[in-house]
């Protein structure tokens, strides 16, 4: 199994906590669509021998496209790809763009999933992220789009300043009044050089607790498990039978190829990224050549990945693919470090696989990184 990732890299507006790669002009997405759909035709003989049965609008806000725009870009997956019978297709929306007539005709074209970035239903949540889209548009898009499709997923952010854990409760209710199948939700992230970062340093908005944080990822993992949900990953909830195919093949360590300005491939043995510059990837691709830079990982690399990877998920680390893939040296150095997270009752092992138990889930990334093999083999 493989999966195509398209990055379209436009937003309205920069919301305040974003450090994507975007641009809020949309004077080149005719060149850009071009691109994409050139950058597909060259790249075609990387996934040769393997079926697609994933393909993924991200960005971004990818729903800024017309569905004529995103059709020509799947018509030109079909035309260069081995496709699986049944792909899951998604589109990332903002609540914004999804009037009623625009999902009714999402409806009808090849998309087959939507993700909508509703991050809250309050509008002082929204302000302060400067959202695009306002706490009604939110309520609206998915009263019609739970109409429309069955795949949805949403997506919702804890931890914002000034947010208690009754509102943050409220917000998870009212995502489950839309019966929605799947909910990813992500710690509020200050990351360098963004808007939110500013602020917080000049004092305009208090800083994020971590605590808080912490108490609201655990609101949300019980109150959706007791909903019917599996925490599938640490940011990912879903009713059986809709796990996101794209995102769980990631976890899972399968080929993806990144297509657009700043887009990711992997193919289990190099990583590659493309330039974060809409002008400089255009230039190139029409000139037919790959704005791509890559690198190839060593053993050392491919299993600390597995292992950062892997200990986010329900699956977690398998001691026997440790072993297969990378030798008995990093097996045995696998189960001699988490000892002490395991009897700290952060890690624990089941059916020869290495897990993170429920306190430990919130500090699994923190975790892995203690896992890692730094001497390069």
């Amino acid at each position: 199994m493989s999966g195509i990732y398209i990055h379209i890299p436009f937003c309205k507006q920069a919301c305040h906590y974003c450090d994507f790669h975007f641009s809020t002009s949309l004077k080149k997405k005719d060149e850009l669509v071009n691109a994409l759909c050139r950058e597909l035709v060259l790249r075609k003989d990387e996934f040769k021998n393997t079926s697609v049965e994933t393909i993924y609008f991200g960005g971004g806000t990818p729903s800024l496209l017309a569905n004529e725009e995103l059709q020509v870009l799947i018509d030109s997956v079909y035309q260069n790809y081995q496709i699986s019978e049944h792909p899951e297709i998604t589109l990332e929306a903002n609540p914004d763009d999804l009037s009623k007539d625009r999902i009714i005709e999402l409806a009808k074209s090849p998309i087959n999933r939507l993700s909508i970035g509703i991050q809250s239903f309050f509008e002082a949540d929204l302000k302060l992220m400067n959202r695009a889209h306002n706490a009604n548009e939110a309520i609206e898009c998915l009263s019609v789009a739970t109409r429309h499709f069955d795949n949805i997923s949403l997506d919702l952010i804890y931890g914002i300043p000034g947010a208690s854990n009754t509102q943050w409760l409220k917000n998870i209710e009212m995502a489950l009044e839309f019966n929605v199948p799947h909910i990813s939700s992500y710690a509020l992230t200050v990351e360098p050089k963004t808007a939110l970062a500013s602020f917080i340093k000049k004092g305009v908005i208090e800083d994020v607790d971590d605590e808080q944080a912490h108490q609201q990822f655990h609101l949300l993992k019980e109150t959706l498990e007791a909903s019917g949900f599996v925490h599938y990953e640490l940011s990912n909830f879903g009713k059986e039978s809709y796990f996101s195919r794209n995102n769980s093949a990631y976890w899972q360590g399968k080929s993806y190829l990144g297509i657009g300005p700043s887009a990711h491939s992997f193919n289990g043995k190099q990583r590659g990224w493309n330039v974060s510059n809409n002008s400089k990837y255009i230039k190139a691709i029409q000139q037919n050549e790959l704005p791509i830079e890559i690198e190839t990982l060593t053993p050392t690399d491919q299993y600390n990945e597995y292992v950062m990877t892997g200990l986010r998920t329900i699956w977690g680390v398998s001691f026997y693919k440790v072993e297969n893939d990378f030798g008995t040296v990093f097996k045995d150095y696998l189960i001699e470090q988490s000892k002490v997270f395991i009897n700290q009752q952060l890690l624990y092992i089941d059916d020869g696989h290495l897990r993170v138990t429920k306190q430990g889930q919130f500090l699994s990334d923190g975790i892995s990184s203690e896992l890692f093999m730094l001497n390069s083999f």
